[in-house]
């Protein structure tokens, strides 16, 4: 990095306004990028190889960060980054999207090779995903639940999400967040509807089951899970639609006391995952 770099000090600057854009989910769609804060996020995009476009150090910081990351990632770190861009620490504080910003905000390129925003319905994809874990989120709107739900998924070693298109946005900074960098890594689909998926899985010998109240809802604990079963988690306030849960096998529940009516989605999800992938 060139010591005499000029200090961007404006936040009227094109380059800060156009990274400031990247918190609207259309200008991310449309540009193919995202935007993300801190050092263990930067961290994780340089080991899993994400490109970055942009990276904006906090001026009194840039030496430091770039000899944090050259001794992890090697020397050459910066050849790997498009433009760096200095920021005054006024400028950094108020576009950060951290509350104790640590001086790096990194644009990425969408993961295409990680995420697939595909439509599955033929069976070719489906045999593909032969032996693979998979975890199904329908409608689930809050992005840091969605990033929460992503970084158990990693630990629980699940092997696919597949995600309904109304979930929220997996390039939300909350989301990604959330995921604590897993998303970097973590196979994703979004499909349009999710009971035509069930279908197929379920026609390619899976047991799918929807995390739904009903009369005949099986509880978790009360049976054996099998290798290849699914399951499907929905909405925080409404659930899985009933298309869905008509979709698969049956419904399971989390047993719980009356003191709790229900569990945070992504603490419901934990649950599931860990019970399923045993």
């Amino acid at each position: 990095m060139d010591p005499s770099a000029q200090i961007i000090s404006s936040r009227q600057n094109r380059s800060v306004v156009e990274l400031c854009k990247l918190s609207d989910r259309r200008e991310r769609e449309a540009r193919g990028l995202f935007r993300f804060d801190g050092i263990k996020l930067f961290d994780e995009a340089l080991q899993n190889g994400l490109e970055l476009p942009l990276v904006a150090l906090r001026a009194d910081r840039a030496q430091e960060l770039l000899a944090m990351a050259e001794a992890t990632h090697g020397k050459e770190v910066v050849s790997r980054i498009g433009r760096l861009l200095l920021l005054s620490e006024d400028v950094f504080s108020k576009i950060s999207e951290e509350k104790s910003p640590e001086g790096v905000i990194c644009v990425a390129k969408y993961i295409d090779k990680f995420q697939k925003i595909v439509t599955i319905y033929n069976s070719a994809d489906f045999s593909s995903m032969e032996g693979e874990r998979i975890v199904l989120l329908e409608s689930v709107r809050d992005p840091a639940n969605v990033g929460a739900i992503i970084r158990s998924a990693a630990a629980m070693g699940i092997d696919r999400l597949i995600l309904s298109a109304d979930c929220a946005d997996i390039y939300h900074p909350k989301a990604v967040r959330g995921s604590m960098g897993t998303l970097f890594s973590q196979p994703i689909d979004r499909v349009p509807a999710l009971a035509p998926v069930i279908t197929q899985l379920r026609e390619h010998g899976r047991r799918v089951f929807a995390a739904a109240l009903d009369a005949d809802a099986l509880r978790l604990g009360s049976f054996v899970p099998q290798s290849g079963d699914c399951v499907v988690i929905g909405n925080e306030g409404h659930g899985l639609c009933p298309e869905t849960v008509a979709a698969c096998d049956r419904s399971v529940i989390i047993p719980m006391t009356a003191r709790a009516e229900s569990l945070n989605a992504a603490v419901a999800a934990s649950i599931l995952m860990w019970e399923f992938s045993r």
